[in-house]
């Protein structure tokens, strides 16, 4: 690490660590077809997934108050399920599929990658979940983190300023010591705005095969085909 490099990574975690859209599906399987259901599942997370930025919108334009994350995920299951045919869902399978998010696996480079990369500076992230969220997704990958920061942390949601200006804020560093890694174009811009270092981790099939970013939008300061790649590029 150079003289004046970065002291604190800060990782976007749906799509640039965990792979969401097949571990929804997983796990839904694994939580609707014991009651009789058989989905698409895919076609399911994806249904999902796609309530996340409209509903966090409602927050970051001051329509609703903040609410954690988990409680998103559990409003935004219902409407999706009748969608899919699954209706008369008890309570217990509405927090089951809740907390599927918990669960998410890893991309096979992450484990690895974060251990190398812990060696050498503070690692945090800096996600819309909630930290009981990231918390147990860190218990279910063993993700061992500095610090779990992000949209709880300041009541909003990326790519709202305060989300990244709190996580600099929580560890005592300048933005320009924090690097943020993301698999998204737009998680970048918001943080390289206020000062932070971007780093683009490659995720061509997040939404499907092809159907994810396999670069950048933008110039950033490191882009990389996986986490793996990002390591040896920060001398790790």
């Amino acid at each position: 690490m150079e003289r004046n490099g970065p002291r604190a990574l800060f990782f976007d975690v749906f799509g640039t660590l965990v792979d969401w859209r097949n571990g929804i599906a997983r796990e839904s399987e694994a939580i609707l077809s014991p009651l009789g259901h058989g989905l698409d599942w895919l076609a399911f997370a994806d249904d999902w997934r796609a309530q996340y930025q409209p509903t966090l919108e409602q927050v970051r334009s001051g329509a609703r108050a903040y609410v954690k994350l988990d409680a998103l995920h559990r409003e935004n299951v219902q409407p999706v399920l009748a969608r899919h045919g699954v209706t008369d869902v008890s309570e217990q399978t509405l927090d089951e599929l809740m907390n599927a998010w918990r669960r998410l696996p890893p991309w096979p480079d992450v484990p690895g990658a974060l251990r190398r990369l812990r060696a050498r500076f503070l690692l945090a992230p800096v996600s819309n979940g909630n930290i009981s969220l990231m918390a147990g997704l860190a218990r279910t990958n063993s993700f061992h983190w500095d610090a779990i920061l992000g949209a709880e942390l300041c009541g909003d949601y990326k790519p709202k300023p305060a989300v990244y200006l709190s996580a600099c804020a929580a560890l005592d560093l300048a933005p320009q010591d924090c690097v943020m890694v993301a698999a998204h174009t737009y998680d970048l811009a918001a943080a390289a705005a206020l000062g932070l270092r971007t780093a683009h981790v490659a995720r061509p099939d997040e939404y499907g095969p092809g159907k994810g970013e396999a670069a950048p939008g933008m110039a950033v300061d490191w882009a990389a085909r996986d986490l793996s790649a990002l390591a040896d590029q920060l001398g790790c």
